[in-house]
């Protein structure tokens, strides 16, 4: 078996294409093709069910698809090594955030990264954190900036970055909107007003973002600890959609406080959630175990 059968077969899984997985590969489609089946017949097993119009993977192809990006990503970290111990950083460095994440300026660190090392690729993808994980355990990723999801898999390790509270955020006519100290800078509320029974919240509309992002687990976590249920009647992936259609009054959310702090929430009110319903969200960075870390990640790492 081949590394070009492997680095084929990927790109093919993919683009789920195999003209646009030859162009971006730099190979004839009649080569890509027979790579694949050069490897099929090697797995004795077909990888994909090719139509007319797309490719899938098969039960055999899936399998194969994870060990093979595993491959893949060894090969490439081996490379950079060597390339490191020579004194020069070199390869690539695949990262991914969520939005917004605390304890990081992410194009700030990417902008010191590239000026140190010119000759290293950045990839950079912005997805939620459970996604995130997978990635970075699949090998697709050298790092990635989450929030805290619970139990991580046994290939890779955590490295916290920041904590802080929740806060709700809603619109000065709500009748929530008393309990704010002032509107949007999410420090805090005259004493007693603060949020301390998740309860009295469950007859609320939420706004939230998609059940993927750290935000939504953080809270979705704690109102199921509390056994309280809530409706989020708008999702949404992007913190600025979020924060507009709190401030046309459609629903109430429930954000890290930095995001309370934004100029797009400068109209809104900010009410902490404290005693027992405080919520704490908590950002790290998700790295593979340390055999596996790339150079550029622990250089990234060092910079941060």
């Amino acid at each position: 078996m081949e590394l070009r059968h492997l680095q084929h077969f990927v790109a093919v899984a993919e683009d789920r294409h195999f003209t646009r997985a030859a162009e971006r590969l730099m190979v004839s489609q009649s080569g890509l093709s027979a790579s694949i089946r050069s490897l099929e017949r090697e797995l004795q097993a077909p990888l994909f069910v090719r139509t007319t119009r797309h490719v899938t993977l098969t039960e055999a192809g899936r399998a194969l698809l994870a060990e093979a990006e595993r491959v893949l990503a060894g090969v490439r970290a081996a490379q950079e090594a060597v390339a490191a111990v020579q004194g020069v950083l070199r390869g690539r460095l695949a990262l991914g955030t969520e939005q917004c994440v605390a304890g990081v300026r992410v194009p700030a660190l990417l902008a010191a990264f590239r000026e140190r090392h010119p000759e290293v690729e950045i990839r950079l993808r912005q997805a939620g954190s459970a996604l995130l994980v997978e990635e970075v355990a699949a090998g697709r990723l050298d790092l990635a900036f989450a929030v805290t999801v619970g139990e991580l898999p046994s290939t890779v390790r955590s490295v916290p970055l920041a904590r802080e509270p929740m806060v709700v955020l809603c619109h000065p006519a709500h009748r929530l909107a008393a309990r704010a100290a002032e509107p949007s800078d999410g420090t805090g509320s005259p004493d007693g007003a603060a949020i301390t029974d998740l309860g009295g919240l469950g007859s609320e509309a939420f706004v939230d973002f998609h059940p993927d992002w750290g935000p939504r687990r953080t809270t979705d976590a704690a109102f199921a600890a509390a056994r309280v249920s809530r409706t989020v009647t708008l999702e949404v992936g992007d913190v600025h959609s979020l924060l507009e259609l709190v401030q046309e009054g459609l629903g109430i959310a429930v954000v890290p406080r930095h995001f309370a702090r934004k100029p797009q929430a400068a109209e809104l009110c900010a009410i902490p959630v404290s005693g027992p319903a405080r919520i704490a969200y908590e950002t790290v960075a998700v790295l593979p175990r340390r055999p596996a870390t790339s150079p550029a990640a622990r250089e990234l790492m060092g910079l941060l």
